[in-house]
């Protein structure tokens, strides 16, 4: 088993069959060796499971752990444009993150540490990244967070 298939049991994570997309667009779009995974939402078996405002309809952790979900349909995106081998990840470049808020809440780097923190407990040194965490006074369909990735392949 690969070492970032044992890390995801030992997390007791399930990456789930890539979402669908909830538009008129691709999952991820495979150029040279880089993959960019659209933007991906706190979504399981095609389910909102965290909508609204962060801080105001659903709490910091929740929102937290909407940015894990996030993560792990895009760890299932990079899995499925891999055909499964891990082998040919090289490293995580960049997350662009936005979290649905109001103007007062200003804690967004926290919630996307969520992703952040997942990325780097599955991937280790590989899941290091660049990235931005920006609020959004609306996001599509009311999801409270919504996070794509830019990521270098072999």
């Amino acid at each position: 088993m690969h070492i970032f298939e044992e890390n995801i049991k030992k997390l007791d994570l399930i990456i789930p069959e890539m979402p669908t997309p909830m538009a008129n667009y691709v999952p991820f779009k495979v150029a040279d060796n880089t993959v960019y995974v659209s933007g991906q939402g706190p979504v399981v078996d095609g389910k909102i499971v965290y909508s609204g405002k962060v801080g105001k309809e659903i709490s910091e952790e929740e929102g937290i752990k909407a940015a894990e979900l996030c993560c792990i349909n895009i760890v299932s995106a990079l899995k499925t444009s891999l055909n499964g081998d891990w082998d040919r990840l090289d490293t995580f470049l960049k997350l662009g993150a936005f979290v649905n808020c109001d103007e007062n809440f200003t804690d967004q780097p926290k919630i996307i540490n969520g992703a952040s923190d997942l990325l780097v407990s599955i991937f280790g040194d590989k899941g290091r990244h660049a990235r931005f965490a920006v609020g959004s006074n609306s996001l599509p369909f009311n999801i409270s967070v919504e996070i794509d990735a830019i990521i270098k392949i072999k």
